[in-house]
């Protein structure tokens, strides 16, 4: 079966969620199928992502958005109703070289991969398509544009609006329609069949790393983007003051690409801020607790699975926790405020039989439960391909 994917990034490096999903969906698929993979990028390309690629891609076609044209799209944006992230991802130059794309490959199923790209596909009636929405972009939105400050505010709620429109306007385009969790099914709002495709765990998370606990508390993810932000901000501000009280010795780590400003500033004697690390599994094989203090956005967060793969104890939302389904107190901890996150933090720092039995807890419940072969042979069943 030849199957196109069409991505709104280059899915390499996997620095961040909707890459990484990418990634290994197209590595399962090709195992029985060719992939075609055609993708828009807005910032400098990997010098190895072509390579890496073309390991599972029959063929490869990326399409960069001049540097120029950004700020140009947003602006025309203001005029539209449509999101400004769909925007900004569509041109007509695209749209052409994508046709030519369709038309040399001839793809018996199209792979949209966000909403951002599904404009791309609107002709296409005559091909089976299947949407993959990840998370409740329109909810992630709203949120956001409830804690930023004006004028920002104002724009991420305009957003939330257009999103929440469009999300339910493109879904007739599509005979299948993906959520990368339970918790994001009831929040999105179309009238289409959505079907739950969680994420996997790579291998390598599960391999056993042999390192020394240096690092007291981890938080880890793609630094520029804002969820991650706030959530950095509000472990090094809010919560580590209350730990510092009763364990002043104890260390934060920071670990994942492009810091922002913000992020950095977080730095000192107690704060570590590492960018971009090669290895992110030994990070956090060298962690005694895992803390994912997530605020303000939807969609089941890959740093939890791949940190209890790694047997490192977790703490967590309610809000992160009600995606990935973890059983409290047995596979996670959960706190919903800064004192009930630094408690935890205390307790696992200071009861090592409590650490260990969350560690190995944690590692069955992610064996168990989230596979990136099984949810690649899931898609297959959704899309029907062997029926077509």
């Amino acid at each position: 079966m030849r199957i196109l994917f069409v991505l709104s990034r280059v899915p390499y490096p996997l620095e961040k969620g909707d890459k990484l999903r990418a990634f290994h969906l197209i590595r399962e698929l090709s195992i029985d199928h060719e992939i075609n993979l055609f993708c828009l990028a807005d910032e400098k390309t990997h010098p190895e992502a072509e390579k890496q690629l073309k390991q599972y891609c029959s063929e490869v076609y990326i399409h960069r958005i001049p540097a120029f044209t950004k700020w140009f799209k947003l602006f025309v944006s203001l005029f539209s109703k449509r999101p400004f992230q769909v925007e900004y991802f569509y041109s007509q130059r695209a749209q052409r070289k994508f046709d030519e794309f369709v038309e040399a490959h001839l793809p018996q199923h199209i792979f949209c991969q966000l909403i951002r790209t599904a404009e791309y596909v609107r002709k296409y009636n005559l091909i089976p398509k299947t949407l993959d929405y990840m998370d409740a972009f329109s909810i992630g939105m709203e949120r956001m544009a409830q804690k930023a400050n004006w004028p920002l505010s104002l724009i991420m709620h305009e957003e939330f609006v257009r999103l929440k429109n469009y999300e339910q306007a493109v879904a007739p385009l599509f005979n299948h329609h993906l959520i990368i969790s339970d918790q994001d099914k009831e929040c999105i709002h179309i009238d289409e069949h959505i079907d739950v495709l969680p994420n996997g765990v790579d291998p390598v998370f599960f391999d056993t790393i042999r390192a020394e606990k240096t690092r007291d508390v981890l938080f880890t993810g793609n630094m520029s983007y804002r969820p991650n932000v706030e959530s950095a901000k509000f472990l090094v501000n809010e919560i580590m003051p209350i730990v510092w009280n009763k364990k002043p010795e104890t260390h934060v780590t920071l670990a994942g690409a492009n810091p922002t400003q913000s992020v950095i500033a977080l730095k000192s004697d107690k704060v570590e801020v590492t960018g971009w690390v090669d290895n992110i599994a030994k990070v956090y094989h060298s962690a005694n607790v895992f803390v994912a203090p997530m605020l303000i956005n939807s969609g089941l967060q890959n740093k939890l699975l791949e940190a209890m793969a790694c047997e490192v104890p977790c703490i967590t939302t309610s809000l992160a926790n009600n995606a990935l389904g973890a059983t409290v107190g047995v596979h996670i901890k959960i706190g919903d405020t800064k004192e009930e996150i630094a408690s935890s933090i205390l307790n696992l720092l200071s009861d090592q039989a409590m650490t260990n039995n969350l560690r190995k807890a944690a590692k069955n419940f992610v064996i168990s439960n989230y596979s990136w072969e099984k949810e690649a042979k899931r898609l297959e069943k959704i899309m029907e391909l062997t029926n077509i």
